[in-house]
């Protein structure tokens, strides 16, 4: 749930970007830094666990409208993939407000896409929050490397295997070119804010 800040006038609620190791969560985050500046307050931390990171840092989206005269800060985080920092992981969701689930394309991690998925869904469960309830975003990413000959998950193998129950949007992407990296952020924070305006107005 989102904290509000009655003294600067502003709800902060958090987007995180969960998937498995090597995934490209990390690679969204360092190019939404780079590219939305002007967004961007304060500057990206990263905590380094061995062979994977967390990083977070302020998001202003700008252009989106208040909720009830307030303004809208969003904290982006990733979490580190790699199956020893479950604890990390659930940690980072304790109150999420938005998801973006970052699948890898190639077809070696198809196993590993599936199993953070449920990773995913069973961390939230004890959070007491349902997958099928949160605002949540699937990025289909790394697909530039069909272009270097690698073995790829089609985007219908994806849908099948991640997105069969949940009917969530999806977007393929080249994080590593900035590809479809904007649109996933676009959506996920269009649908946190309704989610927002939803639990204010019920409030």
């Amino acid at each position: 749930m989102a904290t509000i800040n009655l003294k600067t006038r502003e709800i902060e609620a958090k987007i995180v970007y969960y998937g498995c190791g090597r995934g490209g969560k990390t690679t969204n985050l360092e190019y939404i830094y780079k590219t939305y500046k002007k967004q961007v307050t304060g500057d990206m931390v990263s905590i380094t666990t061995e062979g994977d990171r967390t990083l977070f840092f302020d998001f202003l989206p700008i252009g989106l409208s208040k909720i009830r005269g307030f303004d809208v800060k969003i904290q982006l985080y990733t979490v580190p993939g790699q199956v020893q920092y479950s604890s990390t992981r659930k940690l980072v969701l304790k109150e999420v407000d938005g998801l973006v689930f970052v699948a890898d394309s190639l077809k070696v991690r198809r196993e590993k896409n599936m199993m953070s998925l449920k990773d995913m869904q069973k961390n939230l469960k004890e959070y007491g929050l349902s997958i099928f309830k949160m605002p949540l975003v699937l990025q289909y990413n790394k697909r530039d490397l069909a272009n270097e000959g690698f073995p790829m998950l089609s985007i219908e193998q994806l849908d099948h295997d991640l997105n069969r129950q949940l009917k969530v949007p999806t977007f393929p992407a080249s994080a590593l070119k900035g590809e479809g990296v904007g649109v996933t952020l676009k959506e996920c924070l269009k649908l946190t804010l309704k989610s927002l305006k939803k639990q204010f107005q019920e409030g």
